[in-house]
């Protein structure tokens, strides 16, 4: 598919971060999403040392030299029982309707099986081409639809308000909750993939990677549950936190976000992960926090959802995970 003649095509770099997160940012906005992508997080993602930017990602500039439209791939290295790509891409709403969208998901598309192809596929391991879209995005569901993408998965943004009292959560015996620390890095590593093991899409995560993607990582409101009856304490249960200040106005409040909770199977039915989730709200409402949000697959097997609606979480987001997939 060819790019469109309108913008000069070449591979994002690490010095567009600026413009790359204004494009982010005007896109949210204009899509009514509740969240701003920092600075931060740009520089943190395109600098990532497994990226191959000259061949997965490309930036439109029009003819003032402005960047104007992108596509990111995102193809995790050590995916194995599962190869999946992400795309994440846009175009400037003040170009929106001239059919660059268009043409830029098309070039995503190709280049997402193209890469698949070198990765191995045909050889039997499972693989999936997917982009996650704001339910109020509805041009850019159509878009993909009309490519080929279908729905694959639903996910739920819920809050928790903090002016209200929150549910007793009684602790389990022999759990000891403390704060995420460096020495529970490569422990909370494994667990989470034990944790993950049974969660649709989830892919084991290395060493390396598991300490990536930390420019928003709250270690204040991060915690490690360990279980003292057992020989060496183990890490039975986590929960990290990060802290998103660019999305606050945007979502009309100030809070503390979920990023990641787990339990180990052996130490689930105990009250773990509402110990944990109870003692995290806790502490964003002492930084003085109005809400704690998380985000949730409604298809989520451990039951979850259901955890964190007897917690007094509701709904205020909702996206879908568009795509394609096969053998």
């Amino acid at each position: 598919m060819d790019l469109h003649p309108s913008l000069t095509w070449r591979p994002l770099e690490t010095s567009d971060a600026d413009d790359l997160q204004r494009l982010f940012n005007a896109v949210e906005e204009a899509d009514a999403q509740p969240f701003r992508m920092s600075l931060d997080e740009v520089v943190e993602d395109l600098g990532e040392t497994w990226r191959d930017l000259a061949h997965e990602s490309i930036v439109g500039i029009d003819e003032d030299g402005v960047a104007r439209a992108w596509m990111l791939l995102t193809a995790p290295p050590e995916d194995a029982t599962e190869r999946r790509v992400y795309l994440d891409g846009g175009v400037d709403p003040e170009l929106r309707g001239r059919g660059i969208g268009r043409t830029v998901a098309s070039w995503g598309i190709d280049r997402a099986h193209e890469l698949l192809a070198r990765r191995g596929s045909g050889d039997g391991v499972p693989w999936r081409v997917g982009v996650v879209v704001g339910t109020e995005s509805t041009g850019t569901t159509h878009l993909y639809e009309r490519l080929g993408f279908g729905a694959l998965r639903h996910y739920a943004n819920l809050r928790r308000d903090l002016d209200a009292p929150l549910v007793d959560a009684p602790a389990a015996d022999g759990i000891v909750l403390s704060q995420w620390g460096p020495q529970d890095e490569e422990e909370v590593r494994l667990a989470h993939n034990a944790a993950f093991a049974d969660h649709w899409g989830s892919q084991p995560s290395s060493p390396e990677r598991w300490l990536t993607g930390r420019s928003t990582f709250a270690a204040g409101w991060s915690l490690v549950a360990r279980d003292t009856a057992r020989e060496g304490s183990p890490v039975v249960g986590y929960l990290r936190s990060d802290r998103f200040p660019d999305d606050w106005p945007a979502q009309g409040f100030t809070s503390g976000y979920v990023h990641l909770l787990g339990v180990v199977r052996e130490g689930r039915g105990r009250g773990i992960a509402s110990l944990l989730l109870t003692r995290a709200l806790e502490l964003f409402r002492e930084d003085g926090m109005e809400a704690g949000t998380l985000g949730v697959d409604t298809a989520n097997p451990t039951g979850a959802y259901r955890l964190y609606e007897r917690l007094g979480f509701r709904v205020y987001h909702s996206e879908v995970l568009l795509g394609v997939s096969g053998t």
